[in-house]
C-alpha cells in the first residue's frame, strides 16, 4: 500500500536525575560532594534509506518514544547518554510541525539525517554547584524534559520524469512498456490508485527514472478525485510527460483534456507549467496517423512543446519519446524546491524564553506558565529543601515574585506550576 502522508507523536528521551552523594572515604575525613550528573536522553532523528519507497512504517505505529538518559551515580560518575532513536524514511519526505506548519527537515538523499526531537539534558549532580559559600551542596537537578511535538511527514517522490495526464489515456501502460514496472491498467478510469515508479533506459544507455501520476482531473487541485492527493508528486520532477488520447475515445477532447490538466497544474503551483514537458500523443494506431486531426490538437494547445506521437500498447515510437525526455533531462539543473524560505534575509521574532505570564484559576489561584519557568519546574527535586530554596531564588531573580505582587497577590495565596502547588510567602 502506498502512504504518502502520515501524522506521528515524537517524544524523545528524558535527561537522568543528577544525584546528591557525599565521599565517605577512609582517610578523607572531609570528603564533599561527589554526585554525579545524569546521562543526556536520547534524541529523534530521521535519516533516509533510498530502498523505501512510502511511509507505510509509519501507518500502524503513530507514537515513537526515545529512551531516557541514565541517572547519575556515586563517585562523580556520569550516567549514560541514551543512543538516539533513528526513523527510516524514503527520499522526498518533508517533516512538519503539526501546531504551526514549520518545516523542520527536507529529507532527499540517502544518509541524510535531521534531529526532529531533541533529548534532555542529564541533570546536574550536587558536586557541580560546591562553591566556596556552599562547599556540601544538598541538592541536585532532575533531568531536562525531552522535547515532544506532533509532526506530519508528507512525500513527494522522487522521480526524473512524471507522467501526467487523464485518467486512462495510456499512462501506465507507457509506464510498463519503458520500464519493468507492473502497474495495474484498464479501461476505466482509477485503474491506477497510487503512484508507481519505473526505470526506463534508452538504447544509447542513458537511464532515468519515471513515475505516473494518477488521479488528475478537473477540479483536481482542489481536491476533486486524487489529484490534490497526488499533485505533490509532480513537484520533484525535472521533465513532464504529458500523454493524451489523441484518438478520443470514450467521447473525449484532447485538446480540452491538454488544457485542463495544464489548468489543474497552475492551480496548484504556478511553477509546474515552466516545467520541461514533452506530449506524447497515445493511441494514434486508432486513428491511422490522421495527419489532420494530429495538425487540429497542435493548432489548438498552441504550445512550443516537443510533440511524439506514440503507441503505448504496440511501442511504436517508444524510442523516439525516451530519447527526447533523456536529452531534456541533460539540459535541466538539479531541480531544489525552496520550501517556506526566501531569497533576502528575514528577521523573525523569537520568543523570550524567559517569559511567563501569569493567570487566575476558577478558584483564585494564581497560574504561572512559561518554556524557561516550567522547564526550572520540572528540574527541581522538590523532595529536598535546598533544591526548593534554589527554585524559590531563580523565580524571584525571572521577576516572577514581582509580577505576582503588581497582580494583587497575598501572603497564603495559592500558586500552580504545571499542577503543582505552593502559598506565596513574603
Amino acid at each position: 500500500m502506498f502512504i504518502d502522508y502520515v501524522s506521528v507523536y515524537l517524544k524523545a528521551g528524558n535527561g537522568g536525575n543528577g544525584l546528591v552523594a557525599y565521599r565517605r572515604e577512609k582517610y578523607i575525613p572531609m570528603g564533599g560532594p561527589s554526585g554525579g550528573d545524569g546521562g543526556n536522553g536520547a534524541d529523534i532523528i530521521m535519516e533516509v534509506d533510498e530502498g523505501l519507497r512510502t511511509l507505510m512504517d509509519f501507518r500502524f505505529q503513530r507514537h515513537f518514544k526515545a529512551s531516557h538518559g541514565e541517572n547519575g551515580m556515586n563517585s562523580n560518575m556520569h550516567g549514560k547518554n541514551s543512543a538516539p532513536l533513528v526513523l527510516k524514511v524514503p527520499p522526498g519526505t518533508i517533516v512538519k510541525n503539526s501546531e504551526n506548519g514549520e518545516t523542520l527537515a527536507d529529507l532527499i538523499e540517502h544518509g541524510q539525517q535531521a534531529v526532529i526531537a531533541k533529548g534532555g539534558r542529564g541533570g546536574r549532580g550536587n558536586s557541580r554547584f560546591a562553591t566556596s559559600r556552599n562547599p556540601a551542596p544538598d541538592f541536585a537537578e532532575n533531568g531536562e524534559p525531552g522535547h515532544e511535538l506532533e509532526v506530519t511527514m508528507e512525500l513527494k517522490m522522487m522521480a526524473d520524469v512524471g507522467i501526467v495526464g487523464f485518467p486512462s489515456v495510456g499512462k501506465s501502460t507507457l509506464l510498463g512498456t519503458v520500464s519493468k514496472a507492473k502497474p495495474k491498467v484498464g479501461d476505466y478510469h482509477f485503474t491506477t490508485l497510487q503512484p508507481n515508479l519505473g526505470v526506463a533506459q534508452t538504447k544509447d544507455g542513458r537511464t532515468f527514472v519515471m513515475a505516473d501520476m494518477p488521479g488528475l482531473i478537473e477540479g483536481a487541485s482542489g481536491g476533486t478525485g486524487l489529484g490534490h492527493q497526488f499533485l505533490r508528486h509532480i513537484e520533484r520532477t525535472k521533465v513532464l510527460v504529458h500523454v493524451v488520447d489523441i484518438s478520443e475515445t470514450d467521447g473525449r477532447d484532447a485538446v480540452e483534456d491538454y488544457k485542463t490538466i495544464r489548468r489543474e497544474m497552475a492551480m496548484f503551483n504556478e511553477e509546474l507549467l515552466e516545467r520541461p514537458e514533452v506530449i506524447a500523443l497515445n493511441k494514434v494506431e486508432l486513428i491511422d496517423h490522421d495527419e489532420e486531426i494530429i495538425n487540429n490538437f497542435i493548432d489548438g494547445i498552441d504550445s512550443e512543446s516537443e510533440i511524439v506521437q506514440i503507441s503505448a500498447a504496440t511501442g511504436e515510437n517508444i524510442d523516439a519519446l525516451l530519447y527526447k525526455v533523456a536529452d531534456l533531462l541533460e539540459e535541466q539543473p538539479v531541480v531544489k524546491e525552496e520550501i517556506e524560505t526566501e531569497s533576502r534575509v528575514v528577521y523573525r521574532h523569537e520568543k523570550d524564553p524567559d517569559k511567563f505570564e501569569i493567570t487566575r484559576d476558577d478558584d483564585g489561584a494564581y497560574v504561572v506558565s512559561g518554556a524557561a519557568i516550567e522547564r526550572l519546574f520540572m528540574m527541581t527535586d522538590f523532595n529536598r529543601e535546598a533544591a526548593v530554596r534554589r527554585f524559590a531564588r531563580q523565580m524571584r531573580t525571572m521577576g516572577i515574585d514581582d509580577a505576582l505582587r503588581d497582580r494583587g497577590i497575598q501572603a497564603g495565596n495559592i500558586v500552580r506550576i504545571l499542577g503543582g502547588e505552593f502559598e506565596f510567602v513574603e
